[in-house]
């Protein structure tokens, strides 16, 4: 036998034991999710996102729609964000227990903790319930539309903000998809 063969035979005792029936305790995750295909009407992925949806013109949330759901979707979350703020990222909207049949957001989403259209809303870094546009100080910025599909109803209380919405989700996502739009002031 050569000695690489003998190293490996040695490995696999070592992780399986020598002929026990029983497995070694490890604990190895594979998380398979399914994607969601997100988009808008307003702009295409990579693309410049209108000045209506920024803060140099109405600041309005754009229409967002997404398909391929999976079984068992429970809410929606979303969280837009621009990782090229100077001071990092920087967090523009956080929506929360979106019913679970709901394939779009129309454009000018109401602002509030708790739209009358359905799910609940969390603190940006404007401070502010519901969505704030785009206002890169400088140069061209990259927007993030993350949406993801729950398991469940998340139980938060109010003042949610996008790291709380984050741990609350761990171990829910059934599925996640993101929609980039890019933004530069005139």
């Amino acid at each position: 036998m050569a000695p690489k063969s003998i190293i490996t035979m040695v490995i696999m005792l070592v992780l399986f034991g020598c002929g026990s029936s029983e497995q070694p305790e490890t604990k190895v995750e594979v998380e398979v999710k399914m994607n969601l295909t997100l988009t808008s009407p307003a702009f295409e992925e990579g693309a410049m996102i209108p000045e209506k949806y920024t803060n140099d013109g109405a600041n309005v949330s754009p229409p967002l729609a997404w398909v391929e759901v999976p079984e068992g979707t429970e809410s929606f979350a979303l969280i837009c964000d621009d990782p090229d703020a100077p001071m990092g990222t920087w967090v523009h909207w956080v929506v929360y227990n979106l019913p679970g049949d709901t394939r779009e957001l129309p454009e000018n989403f109401p602002p509030g903790e708790e739209p009358v259209t359905g799910g609940k809303q969390g603190l940006t870094d404007f401070g502010s319930y519901g969505y704030g546009g785009p206002a890169p100080p400088s140069g061209t910025h990259r927007y993030f539309f993350k949406l993801f599909a729950l398991d469940c109803q998340l139980d938060l209380t109010s003042s949610v903000r996008k790291s709380d919405l984050l741990k609350a989700m761990e171990g829910h996502v059934l599925a996640q998809g993101q929609l980039m739009g890019r933004y530069r002031r005139r």
